[in-house]
């Protein structure tokens, strides 16, 4: 059995995996010893893959997971993947990116796919029907988008996503929400349109935490994955070990 760990921003994401079946996840805000010992003893698990977007150290996480799981792997740029990629950073490339393309290669194989992940920032990952990963850009997420708006002026406040904003705002409030969350629907939808008009057949997929709500908006067809990271992930520790 396998555990797999999204250590992000904002939680820690974790998922037990029967090979490359998913039995159970979680989010949660720390996973500390008493609650990996918990997990080893329901799950008998023998293999454990970290990846981690933080800045601070995971040494603590790190120690704990050796100390109770027999093969640990933490992702880094020189972790073997299931696809191959000439990133000219590599050193620098968020993990939660390379693990979003292995899930997305797992679900749809052998097929050009585009891959957007709409959490904290919006990512969005090419690759084409040879399991190559071509290249992908990093924006501000939707939650970042309003903040700034409140950062960066003395007077407009800081919102929330609301599913219900007019396409054209009468209000100051609706201005916001509808500016915000509008323009990163023309920026993905635009995404989808150049990229159809280069890669045959090509199957898009979004996920990240606001998924769900860009998903109800957008015209093109896209497949949400709420799990894709966590499929991913569990991809590359099954290729590794």
């Amino acid at each position: 059995m396998n555990l797999v760990i999204d250590r992000g921003n904002t939680h820690l994401k974790y998922g037990i995996f029967d090979k490359r079946k998913l039995v159970a996840s979680d989010s949660i805000n720390f996973l500390d010893k008493s609650d990996i010992k918990k997990l080893v003893d329901k799950y008998h698990l023998t293999n454990v893959i970290l990846s981690s977007v933080v800045a601070k150290k995971n040494d603590e996480l790190v120690s704990n997971l050796k100390e109770e799981i027999p093969t640990f792997i933490e992702l880094s740029h020189n972790t073997l993947l299931p696809f191959s990629w000439n990133y000219k950073s590599k050193e620098t490339i968020g993990k939660d990116r390379l693990a979003a393309i292995a899930g997305a290669l797992e679900l749809y194989p052998d097929t050009n796919l585009l891959v957007f992940d709409a959490g904290t920032a919006l990512t969005y990952e090419l690759i084409n029907d040879k399991s190559e990963f071509v290249g992908g850009n990093i924006s501000p997420g939707l939650q970042m988008r309003f903040k700034a708006l409140n950062s960066f002026t003395s007077r407009l406040p800081l919102l929330t996503p609301n599913t219900d904003a007019p396409f054209l705002g009468n209000s100051t409030q609706e201005a916001i929400e509808a500016g915000v969350q509008n323009s990163m629907c023309f920026e993905i939808e635009g995404l989808i349109e150049h990229f159809k008009s280069n890669y045959n057949e090509l199957t898009c997929i979004i996920t990240g935490g606001d998924a769900e709500f860009f998903a109800r908006k957008l015209k093109n067809p896209i497949f949400v994955a709420p799990n894709l990271v966590l499929i991913g992930l569990n991809r590359i520790l099954e290729h590794n070990v």
